[in-house]
């Protein structure tokens, strides 16, 4: 990193922060590693914030400067850099795990694999203690195939859905379902079965349905789109199917007003709290507590106009993605929508996730006054000197000199870039320049540059050659017409950037689908052995 790592910092052991955890205590346990080794083992409510990213993300996904943070490594040495640098931003109550991820071993903590690990743990759950009902792929199958009087509504985000979907399927995602059902199967005799790619939002979704109390009979799809796979079923791609957005009048729509009474009632059941927007503004301006303040609408709704300060987070996935959005466990949550039902039902399913969640009620279209995304939050970048695409590229067909290295992920990589560049972690920039030493200037770029100017710092303390920044990044080389190449044409550093899903794509292996829904059905017992998440089901 940029600066001398020498600060000597103190620790938290697993007895601290799984106490800390037991009585909801604000605190960010931060997984530094790159998502792919941090998802092969790490707690329960540790968040992944890998180091090259830290200036990216920190100010955004833990908004509070003096939050307890507990930051860990496997062994890799990237913790300490990792302190150092959230020091340097700012952070006032940075720690170490005590012998890092394997002190936690050591000291008896659970360790739990994947992404999305509280959340999914907790689906796992519900069905448990609710016996959601499901049907397997087969079944579901026979009833497509009889013409049964069915619907299949698609639970995960829409560009998922356009990846691979169930056969006739509509793309619903989560919050939307109790919204939109009602539309989508009018008649109570209509079974609706809801998907998703392997577990959890199947059953989160269906449940909610149940939970809302619709007439219909309400089932998951058993495995999801991974069971169907396994069963030997074809999937369709590219479909585009969606639930048709209408105005919500809450005075002229006896649908609406039938899901906003059985949400509110779902929510309260919860013990959802209520704020208004007097009450909002009180606590933040509270310096001891961290206020997250989320909007559960689709991006396009919010696009068109959101609550001054409120992130984009819809409901279904912020309940997928609790750990990434909210990183800061025992935080406070508050969530907006402009018509009663998706706020609602998200946070009913936030508190009995153990989060304090509050509705914002009392909110008219006047409030819905931003359209633009608010601005991030970030530290300025080191300096450092800008490059045109135009003399990069004379630069490299001048020779062998100029060594370009390239920080955007791995997948955009492989997608597109500027010929001749290496893909690179920044956490492994040491690493990276030792292979490439015999260069005269090196040249760094991402999509935007963004990243790149905060590793030229790094670079420029690493060695004794010019650095560059691409102005404008390989956006700006996309925009010159300069041409490309796709594919791992050179890989400085390894894909570990990313966790392969075995529910995501179209390519995964059989073995990898089955040994993710093994992994699932064994979450209950996984948290009753962890003991510090705090959940209950209504």
């Amino acid at each position: 990193m940029t600066t001398t790592q020498n600060t000597t910092f103190a620790t938290l052991s697993f007895q601290q922060i799984h106490a800390a955890l037991l009585e909801r205590k604000e605190l960010a346990l931060l997984d530094v590693r790159e998502e792919a080794p941090f998802a092969e083992a790490h707690p329960l409510f540790a968040a992944n914030l890998p180091l090259g990213r830290i200036e990216l993300e920190a100010y955004a996904r833990i908004p509070r400067r003096d939050t307890v943070i507990a930051v860990y490594d496997d062994g890799e040495g990237l913790a300490q850099p990792a302190a150092q640098r959230l020091l340097q931003l700012g952070y006032s109550a940075v720690h170490l795990l005590a012998g890092g991820l394997q002190g936690w071993r050591d000291a008896g903590g659970e360790i739990f694999r994947d992404v999305n690990a509280p959340s999914k743990a907790f689906g796992e759950l519900v069905e448990s203690q609710r016996h959601t009902p499901s049907l397997s792929a087969p079944e579901v199958k026979a009833l497509l195939d009889a013409d049964a009087d069915v619907v299949v509504l698609d639970a995960r985000r829409y560009d998922e859905y356009n990846t691979m979907s169930i056969p006739g399927s509509v793309s619903v995602p989560g919050a939307e379902l109790v919204l939109r059902v009602r539309a989508l199967a009018p008649r109570p005799e209509t079974r609706v079965i809801v998907n998703c790619a392997g577990r959890t939002r199947s059953i989160i979704g269906s449940q909610s349905l149940i939970n809302a109390g619709i007439p219909n009979p309400v089932s998951a799809l058993r495995n999801g789109t991974i069971g169907w796979t396994l069963a030997g079923q074809q999937l369709e791609h590219g479909k585009t199917q969606r639930f048709a957005e209408r105005s919500l009048d809450p005075s002229g729509s006896e649908h609406h007003v039938q899901a906003a009474k059985a949400s509110r009632q779902v929510a309260d059941r919860a013990k959802v709290g209520r704020a208004d927007l007097a009450a909002l503004e009180h606590w933040q301006a509270e310096t001891g507590r961290t206020t997250y303040r989320l909007d559960v609408r689709t991006p396009e709704e919010y696009s068109r106009g959101h609550l001054p300060g409120f992130g984009s987070a819809p409901g279904g996935q912020l309940v997928q993605e609790t750990d990434h959005v909210a990183p800061v466990r025992g935080a406070r949550i508050v969530l907006a929508d402009d018509d009663g039902v998706r706020a609602n039902m998200t946070a009913s399913w936030l508190a009995q996730m153990g989060w304090e969640v509050h509705v914002l009620d009392g909110l008219q279209p006047q409030h819905f006054s931003e359209s633009d995304h608010p601005a991030q939050a970030l530290p300025p970048a080191p300096p450092y000197e800008a490059v045109s695409a135009q003399q990069l590229s004379q630069w490299l067909q001048e020779g062998t000199d100029t060594v370009l290295l390239d920080f955007t992920s791995s997948a955009n990589y492989v997608k597109q870039h500027i010929p001749g560049a290496r893909f690179a972690l920044r956490s492994q920039l040491a690493q990276v320049l030792e292979q490439a030493a015999g260069a005269e200037r090196y040249v760094l770029t991402c999509g935007s540059s963004l990243l790149a100017s905060y590793a030229a710092g790094d670079a420029q303390l690493l060695g004794d050659k010019p650095v560059f920044v691409l102005k404008g990044g390989t956006a700006a080389w996309i925009a010159a017409g300069l041409p490309l190449e796709s594919g791992e044409t050179v890989l400085a550093s390894p894909r570990i950037d990313r966790y392969r899903r075995p529910y995501e794509g179209t390519d995964n292996p059989a073995a990898a689908m089955q040994a993710y829904l093994d992994w699932e059905y064994g979450l209950v017992a996984q948290l009753a052995a962890d003991g510090s998440h705090g959940f209950f089901v209504i």
